[in-house]
């Protein structure tokens, strides 16, 4: 006689409907935002119909393309030097003592708790002191600053899980330090810096506060363009690009998590 196991019940908890309604609240008007980019109607109040067209509009509107040029061309400039500059600061802050270590860790790390208004304002008034004029390339110092901080910070928790003797056994089989930074520790470090460059670029290309403060005539970002078409009304072409870049962002964000998270199962088996 066979007896089955008694089915377990559901059981529903106020942590399961906390989390539900968090992930409603959250991810609702993003879904009410993708709807509407394919409404018909050029005002996004009245649903009269489904449509590609607003889609197909963004590939041959000039403003937005030049938009979208500018901000590559931020994201990636300040993302390259942002790397070397990242991956430089957290091997030194990991691997050398020096005077003020601790002063100058706390220092380096500051982007990251400055609220974004503070950082553009005196970037602002660094730039005015010195009679720079705003380009495309004061938008790239900018980015550099916080891009920096971020891509310092997940290389440091790459660099925690490392094994530091690995270094010292190159310097005795005869390397030199330059020798065991590029052939050892770089390449085990390279995960980390892939993941912290492709949450800088996502962050440079989103962002619109310090680049609204820093860029001049004619080098408008994405973000800027998107702000200042949307002082007239949220139209679907508008709703139609939010789309693309929340789908792009996502799975930047998601590729450079999934790297970095392979890199510490790897080193933690």
């Amino acid at each position: 006689m066979n007896i089955s196991p008694p089915k377990e019940k559901l059981r529903i908890t106020w942590q399961g409907v906390f989390s539900l309604l968090m992930y409603v609240l959250m991810y609702l008007p993003i879904a009410v935002l993708a709807f509407y980019s394919f409404n018909q109607s050029p005002y996004s109040g009245a649903w009269q119909g489904f449509t590609w067209e607003w889609y197909q509009k963004l590939f041959t509107d000039e403003r937005i393309l030049s938009a979208l040029k500018n901000s590559l061309i931020v994201a990636f400039s300040a993302v390259s030097v942002s790397a070397v500059l990242g991956t430089l600061m957290a091997v030194g802050l990991a691997r050398y003592r020096f005077p003020l270590k601790g002063l100058y860790r706390g220092i380096s790390y500051l982007p990251l708790i400055i609220p974004d208004i503070a950082i553009a304002v005196a970037t602002l008034v660094f730039l005015a002191a010195f009679a720079i004029r705003l380009s495309i390339w004061t938008i790239v110092a900018a980015h550099i600053v916080f891009c920096l901080a971020y891509i310092a910070v997940v290389v440091s928790s790459r660099l925690n899980n490392l094994n530091p003797h690995l270094e010292e056994a190159a310097l005795d089989l005869g390397a030199t330090p330059l020798q065991a930074f590029i052939k050892v520790l770089l390449p085990q470090l390279m995960p980390g810096i892939i993941a912290g460059c492709l949450l800088a670029f996502v962050l440079s290309l989103d962002d619109f506060l310090i680049a609204s403060f820093t860029s001049g005539s004619g080098s408008n970002t994405l973000p800027i363009e998107i702000f200042s078409r949307i002082r007239t009304g949220v139209k679907p072409d508008i709703n139609a690009l939010s789309v693309i870049l929340i789908i792009l962002s996502a799975i930047v964000a998601f590729v450079a998590e999934s790297i970095r998270h392979r890199a510490n199962s790897k080193n933690g088996g």
